[in-house]
């Protein structure tokens, strides 16, 4: 059972194995995909997995908190397992590649901000949009 599985099970949901196939697929992408492409994702393990069902088995993932979706400005929304520790994004936005990253500067100066605001920062969410530098 993977991580993505085994958290459906813990939360007490009933796992079907149309939700099972979708689980496993979310669990090993290295990308951020859209419902479309899990959907693609998906039928290729079991080609009676309707778009419907991956539709309404994310919408349960992501109230569940056990996925998390993110609007990267490209029309679409694409999901990642929820993530254990924090990370931002970066976008490429000529390929639409999604890099993750850690910066712990930047993670003190948001912090530093909050502060300085009067606020103390309870989450947060970084996503940098860019060009490679090469391409100007």
């Amino acid at each position: 059972m993977d991580r993505l599985e085994k958290l459906c099970v813990e939360k007490g949901m009933r796992m079907t194995d149309q939700r099972r196939v979708i689980a496993r697929v979310l669990s090993t992408a290295h990308d951020h995909p859209d419902v479309e492409e899990l959907y693609r994702r998906a039928h290729a393990v079991d080609p009676h997995i309707s778009i419907a069902t991956v539709y309404r088995t994310v919408r349960l993932f992501e109230e569940a908190n056990i996925i998390e979706r993110h609007d990267f400005r490209d029309g679409r929304s694409r999901y990642e397992e929820a993530p254990d520790t924090h990370h931002d994004h970066l976008i490429d936005m000529k390929t639409g590649k999604v890099i993750e990253f850690v910066d712990e500067e930047i993670e003190r100066l948001q912090q530093a901000i909050a502060r300085k605001l009067g606020y103390r920062l309870v989450d947060h969410r970084l996503e940098l949009y860019g060009v490679p530098a090469d391409s100007e």
